[in-house]
């Protein structure tokens, strides 16, 4: 059933389309994101928390949702945006409709937006706070205010809201053959919003993860005596997780193997002495062309990110590994003098290509020299 909602941004720009999913009023940031497939596991990203996201792709919803697809256990959006939405799916992996699963999320939809003028806003003024809602619940003015009211996303520390309220074991690898692990290399990977393909190439190429609480300690996760440690991705700003990047700064004086994907990265990078930034409309795609500074190859990439690490501020030990050849933003690290590195986009690619998986091969063979000695 839809409903008619509105869409408000903080500018007092105002768009109104048809809702679906849950009729309720939320606010976020509003973002977008320029990938043509994988909207699922976009909207399960725990990396999009307190985020409203527009699809540039037209038509959302043509292929449903399936039972295996998700990045995490439910949707962390606060609401999605849409041109053209597609009410009855055909896919033979689909299992329920996108509008069931918003619904059983509690989570608001608008469609019949026009999303290329939205986009060009956002690209031209950034992302923005903004409040969608079903017009039975909330009018203009009241959306208007919303959206102004939100905080934003600057100082919002929401790795710890996302974490994993206990640590559990990971041992399954990627879809279709989803193998279980074998290796039995002792990895803790922090959780600060994990998606769930990326425990899957973890399991597939260092064996069996255990993953911990955001907030979890440098002497608890020594007790597990690790052979690496890995900085997951996630939502908000990296800059308030202090309890984080203390411990981090602590692996790095032990020089123990360090990977670290999108916020891990700008942890591990603040936890080196670097600065981070908030960009203006960030990387949110499955299409962004990244390179190899030392090899000049150029990679296609999914990107989900809307914080930066500032290149100028690295200090003499870290190098710059990988620029993004949209915009020379900063898209990967390395330490010259302890086993530690990162990168910005997403490796794993859910959604997305997976020209740069050989980061966790990497991380693999860190892995192994390290549990040598």
């Amino acid at each position: 059933m839809s409903f008619k909602a509105i869409l408000a941004l903080e500018d007092g720009s105002i768009f109104y389309g048809e809702g679906f999913g849950e009729e309720k009023v939320d606010v976020g940031e509003i973002v977008f994101n320029t990938s043509m497939t994988g909207y699922q596991e976009i909207i399960t990203d725990p990396s999009y928390k307190k985020q409203i996201i527009t699809f540039t792709h037209p038509h959302i919803g043509n292929t449903g949702i399936n039972d295996e697809d998700n990045e995490s256990s439910k949707i962390h959006a606060s609401g999605i945006v849409i041109n053209e939405f597609c009410s009855k799916p055909s896919n033979w992996r689909s299992t329920k409709t996108l509008e069931e699963f918003l619904v059983e999320q509690n989570i608001i939809a608008i469609s019949g937006i026009n999303t290329r003028q939205l986009t060009s806003l956002l690209r031209d003024k950034g992302s923005m706070n903004c409040c969608i809602g079903s017009l039975s619940k909330i009018n203009e003015t009241e959306a208007l205010e919303k959206a102004k009211d939100f905080s934003g996303l600057q100082g919002m520390d929401l790795a710890k809201v996302v974490s994993t309220d206990k640590e559990y074991i990971w041992n399954e690898g990627v879809w279709p053959n989803l193998n279980l692990a074998t290796k039995e290399y002792p990895i803790v990977a922090y959780d600060f919003g994990i998606k769930t393909n990326i425990l899957r190439l973890l399991s597939d190429h260092v064996g069996i993860v255990k993953i911990v609480n955001a907030k979890a300690s440098f002497d608890e996760v020594m007790s597990y005596k690790p052979k690496g440690i890995f900085l997951s991705n996630g939502p908000g700003d990296p800059e308030p997780c202090t309890y984080a990047i203390e411990n981090i700064k602590k692996f790095l004086e032990i020089k123990i193997p360090i990977f670290g994907i999108c916020l891990g990265h700008q942890l591990l990078a603040l936890a080196g002495g670097a600065r981070t930034y908030k960009m203006k409309f960030g990387h949110h795609g499955a299409n962004h062309p990244v390179q190899d500074i030392k090899t000049k190859e150029v990679f296609i990439t999914s990107q989900n990110h809307g914080f930066a690490v500032d290149e100028e501020s690295l200090p003499k030990n870290i190098t710059s590994s990988h620029i993004s050849l949209f915009d020379k933003s900063l898209q990967g690290i390395e330490f010259n003098d302890t086993p530690a590195f990162s990168f910005q986009g997403h490796p794993e690619a859910s959604p997305g290509p997976q020209e740069i998986q050989k980061l966790f091969n990497k991380f693999k063979l860190m892995v192994e020299d390290y549990a040598k000695t």
